[in-house]
Parts: structure tokens; sequence; C-alpha cells
């Protein structure tokens, strides 16, 4: 899911797999390779990339939290990224309606979650994959513990 809401967040209708990385056997982890047609067109939403979330309604409570403030004013997707991407050598790397659209499209997610928990309520769309983790980087976390 968190591939599916990243695709949709830069608008990529290019994804046809994904790869993994299993040199360490099961403790393996999902690879986003080939973004390019990621960031396409900045006025267009492709509500089909959401499917596989519309369809099964779960999302791991850490990303689902993370999604919630990256909708706050403060913490501002479109914010964030710009100023991740400032002192880039090829700036500007995005222009300004495509990080509109960035929080436009995080906005359509936070919805498609909120009606799966009206749906199915919060236990069944939400799983927990923080408990026992308090601190914890999640980065360096394996799938199998996401």
């Amino acid at each position: 899911m968190d591939m599916t809401i990243f695709d949709f967040l830069m608008g990529n209708m290019d994804r046809h797999h994904y790869e993994t990385f299993e040199k360490f056997g099961n403790e393996t982890f999902i690879i986003h390779l080939d973004n390019g047609r990621g960031f396409g067109k900045h006025s267009h939403d492709e509500m089909s990339i959401l499917v596989p979330l519309t369809q099964c309604c779960r999302v791991r409570k850490s990303t689902h939290l993370r999604l919630q403030l990256l909708a706050k004013e403060e913490y501002k997707l479109s914010m964030l990224m710009a100023e991740s991407l400032v002192r880039d050598r090829l700036s500007p790397i995005l222009i300004q309606p495509h990080l509109d659209a960035m929080d436009r499209r995080l906005r359509q997610v936070l919805n498609v979650l909120s009606e799966c928990i009206e749906k199915e309520g919060y236990s069944y769309v939400v799983e927990e994959d923080l408990q026992g983790h308090q601190g914890t980087d999640h980065a360096h976390t394996s799938a199998r513990q996401r």
C-alpha cells in the first residue's frame, strides 16, 4: 500500500511490478524503481493508481500517522519537498504546480482512508506496526516487522 500511495502522490501511472532486495533472505524490502512517469501531469489525478488502496482498505499505522502529519499546515508535504530540493544542483526539480498537486493528492488519499475506516472500522483498516517499536528507526526495520 505504501508504494500505491507513493505512486499516487507523484502521479506515477507506470508501475507494472515491484522489485525486492533479497540479499538477506527473508529480511527483504521493496525497492522503488522506474519512477520515470512520476510528476508528469500536475493537473490530473489518476484515481486508478489508488485502486489497491480502495479495494483492500489496509494501511500501516506508521504510514497513516505520517500522512496525517504531512497534511498539517506546519508539516505540509509540498513545503517539505520544496525545502528538500532547494539545494539540488538541478533546481528547480519540481515546479509549484507539482508540489501543490502532491498536497491535493495527499488529501485524496486521506479521504479514501477515512471512507475505509468509516466502512470497515479503524482496527481493520489501520494495521498496528508501532507496538514495541517506540523510538525505532522504521527505515531499518524489516518488512515482516512492518
